[in-house]
């Protein structure tokens, strides 16, 4: 199993190319179901969940080409898919249990061929994350769902038709599978309080260019007109604002300046507004987005995740090691997911002083943290190890790295470009 050793203390410079986004590349892919001709996706990130991903999809009859050397390697692959025919309607439980977003066929599925079995994905190491959600807005397109033998069974005889569906909570998953699906329903689908996510709204876009109609496009209520037919299209995922804000984190936190090329500022309001008032200066330009710290220590500040447009949780762990190096102290809430602190104890091995109450992490900044054996418990945990890492004195090792591969393309060889003391151990 691969490992990262790091020694920490050498400050960021240089230029970073941020990758298009895995969490819009997911439902893009599994959206090449809804239509027998050609998806087009360009700018898409190499990581594993893309990956397993791609096999799902040959599995059910999607044929795959990938060109590999477009724009620059492995920095914005293209990738065409084409459904021509189903030829499958179960996804099983073991590519699911791999990736949770394998869910997302579900409502594809179900749209073009009228049924699906679909496993369910089980538990998550950083909640439960239910897809009750998922299957209540599909009985109201009027699927028929049963749950047996670890499996979800939908049908749609009579096809889906068209309803008011009012989600109890903002769920980006839900809102994805949902819109799919209604893309293709009888009527005219309405989905209440919908995620607004950038993600969200780059499927929204692309569906369009494959001849769905949708209004609402960007805010909380999305309007659908289904249609009979959708067609083929090209589409360019949007750069990654995660793997942005974690490389914006890292530039702060090693003291250091750095280019982020491609960043988009407006996927980023709430995370560039906190880190401007934690001392990072963040300036924008027509090559994306260059951060660096702006004077002397970080300053603590308070942080709450939320739904988009607000901090985001798949953030929240790096905020953390930046807090940990700043000065004074700064409480993380976390409100999207109930077990989202696991980093906690990895980052305490490194020195950091943090102390969870509940939903809620108080963190006492401290001028320097040390370089220790830790291991990544998720995805994003494992990158806030490795942002901790660089800041810290000493030799760091990381173990379970595959949860980096996940969702982090190369991360060894773009940090290490911008001066970055760092290794993969076969």
């Amino acid at each position: 199993m691969d490992r990262i050793r790091i020694r920490g203390g050498r400050p960021l410079t240089g230029e970073i190319a941020i990758s298009g986004a895995k969490n819009a590349a997911l439902p893009l892919m599994a959206a090449c179901l809804l239509t027998d001709g050609t998806l087009r996706l360009s700018n898409l990130p190499h990581l594993v969940d893309i990956a397993t991903l791609a096999n799902l999809l040959v599995q059910l009859g999607v044929e795959i080409r990938m060109n590999g050397a477009a724009e620059g390697g492995h920095a914005g692959r293209v990738l065409e898919m084409t459904a021509r025919r189903v030829t499958d309607t179960r996804a099983p439980y073991e590519l699911v249990r791999k990736m949770r977003a394998s869910v997302l066929v579900l409502g594809p599925l179900l749209a073009r061929a009228g049924r699906a079995e679909v496993s369910l994905p089980g538990g998550c190491a950083i909640g439960t994350r239910p897809i009750d959600v998922h299957l209540k807005g599909l009985e109201a397109l009027g699927a028929e769902i049963e749950l047996r033998d670890g499996y979800v069974h939908a049908r749609a005889p009579r096809g889906l038709r068209g309803a008011e569906i009012v989600f109890p909570a903002v769920s980006v998953g839900a809102t994805e599978n949902l819109l799919m699906a209604a893309t293709l329903a009888a009527g005219e689908p309405r989905l209440v309080n919908a995620a607004r996510e950038p993600e969200v709204t780059d499927l929204a876009q692309c569906l369009i260019a494959m001849g769905a109609r949708i209004e609402g496009v960007g805010g909380d209520t999305l309007v659908v007109e289904g249609v009979g037919r959708l067609g083929g299209t090209e589409h360019r995922i949007i750069p990654d604002r995660i793997e942005t804000g974690t490389y914006a984190m890292a530039a702060a936190i090693t003291g250091g300046a750095l280019d982020l090329l491609g960043a988009r500022a407006e996927h980023l309001g709430a995370v560039i507004e906190v880190l401007r008032q934690a001392g990072v200066a963040i300036t924008e330009s027509d090559r994306g987005l260059h951060v660096e710290r702006a004077d002397g220590r970080l300053r603590g500040v308070d942080v709450m995740t939320e739904p988009f447009p607000g901090f985001p949780t798949d953030l929240q762990a790096q905020m953390m090691a930046l807090m940990a190096t700043a000065e004074g102290a700064s409480m993380i809430t976390e409100t999207i997911f109930e077990n989202r602190f696991m980093h906690v104890p990895e980052l305490a091995r490194m020195g950091a002083d943090i102390n969870v109450h509940g939903a809620s992490a108080m963190v006492r900044g401290r001028p320097g943290l040390t370089g220790a054996e830790v291991m990544a418990t998720d995805l994003r945990a494992s990158v806030s190890l490795v942002l901790a890492a660089l800041a810290a004195e000493g030799e760091t090792l990381l173990n379970r790295v595959y949860h980096l591969d996940r969702g982090y393309e190369r991360v060894e060889d773009k940090l290490a470009a911008c001066g970055a003391e760092i290794e993969r151990i076969k």
